[in-house]
């Protein structure tokens, strides 16, 4: 079957669901109507109603994330076969150590054995990195927002301006005088090592087809993306990131750098029962507004359920599905990205964050993916134990706002 068939075909897919999961938001609309208007009446809504609410709720999260899920796949690209040989385009000496275990022409590439471990294994060639980055940043939602950057030492210091700087008008003639200095802060971002150990046969790896590359990409990408969310969000920065939920919160009223400005919610444990929105707009114009432009909203799906709900003085729904497959989804017209690592909405929780996170967080890779192949310890399976070196944290602290779900 040809790529272009298959990826018309998820085309094709993608759309009729996009269609029904606009559908389930017109019956979410009606059920959650009903609802208020049973509150309006009665002070309480009926427990039929609240089921179907839910229901319905839960059946578009799913459906949303099996469409982001199935444009993920339609946009990779399809087995790179030779079509004289049927083997994929890989380093030939890549692919025999990952097939057979072969490290004899490894040793002959300085590219390779320049980074090879004392415990065995190898630097995985350019494109095998490239791969197993690509499908990270489509795994990972914090990757997705975030700003990436490449380095070959194992801890990059980066100073960062606080603002500060100052500027003037003169005429043509006139003397210049001096501007006064931006404070500067050196930020450091040290590296912590992540690992996988995806496992195959002997069999699937003799099979000429298979392109190696691809297929350990794949097999690590998962575990590696859900262990790097998890840190950049909550992550103390002990042997992993530093998450930007781990750094001193502050009212935003108090905001100094180095801290993480919030703003409540007035209520403790909930959004306020009269004016929900209210916290959330303030939340919006916490950051500067230099930050607001490409600014987007953080938060856990249960969450999202909770403001799926919510309309604003002329009756519009203040949350927007996405216009297509692939699309986030939009609060009060930006961007919500779903992080299932953010906290559920609780007594002086953090249950959501709002920014301009290419700005604001930086996430370090390291160059070099280290592989270590090893048919011994779970015969008759081949382990390749894979690491790579990461790390993570804010680096400016004005571009991340937080919303604390507590009086004050």
């Amino acid at each position: 079957m040809k790529k272009e068939t298959k990826m018309a075909r998820a085309r094709s897919t993608a759309q009729s669901g996009m269609e029904e999961f606009l559908c389930a938001f017109d019956a979410f609309k009606q059920t959650n109507d009903l609802r208020l208007v049973e509150i309006e009446k009665k002070q309480t809504a009926d427990v039929l109603t609240e089921e179907k609410l839910a229901r319905i709720d839960s059946a578009m999260t799913e459906q949303k994330g099996a469409l982001d899920r199935l444009h993920m796949r339609a946009g990779r690209p399809g087995l790179d076969l030779n079509t004289e040989t049927g083997r994929s385009e890989v380093n030939p000496a890549w692919d025999r150590y990952i097939r057979q275990g072969d490290a004899s022409r490894l040793h002959e590439l300085k590219s390779l054995s320049a980074g090879s471990d004392v415990d065995g294994g190898y630097v995985a060639p350019d494109e095998t990195q490239t791969e197993i980055d690509r499908l990270l940043s489509e795994a990972s939602p914090i990757r997705g927002i975030a700003s990436v950057h490449q380095t070959s030492s194992g801890n990059l210091r980066k100073p960062v301006s606080q603002g500060g700087a100052t500027s003037g008008w003169v005429s043509e003639t006139a003397a210049r005088p001096e501007t006064g200095s931006p404070t500067l802060d050196l930020i450091e971002f040290p590296m912590a090592e992540i690992y996988a150990m995806p496992a195959t046969t002997q069999a699937l790896l003799d099979d000429a087809v298979v392109n190696v590359d691809q297929w350990l990409a794949e097999e690590v990408r998962d575990v590696l993306a859900a262990q790097e969310t998890t840190a950049f969000v909550t992550g103390d920065g002990a042997s992993k990131p530093k998450g930007f939920l781990s750094y001193t919160n502050v009212a935003q009223s108090a905001h100094a750098w180095g801290q993480v400005g919030y703003v409540a919610t007035g209520t403790d444990g909930g959004f306020d029962s009269s004016s929900p929105m209210d916290a959330i707009l303030d939340l919006i114009y916490a950051p500067k507004s230099v930050y607001r432009p490409n600014a987007r909203f953080v938060m856990n799906r249960r969450t999202v359920s909770a403001v799926r709900k919510f309309k604003d003085a002329d009756g519009n729904y203040i949350w927007q599905p996405g216009s297509g497959a692939g699309q986030p989804s939009t609060l009060l017209g930006y961007s919500v990205t779903e992080v299932e690592d953010m906290p559920d909405i609780a007594s002086d929780s953090f249950s959501m964050a709002f920014g301009d996170f290419r700005r604001g967080y930086l996430i370090v890779d390291r160059s070099g993916v280290n592989v270590v192949r090893d048919p011994y310890s779970a015969k008759p399976y081949v382990l390749f134990y894979t690491t790579k070196r990461v790390g993570g944290g804010i680096q400016d602290f004005h571009a991340i706002k937080l919303l604390k779900f507590a009086t004050s």
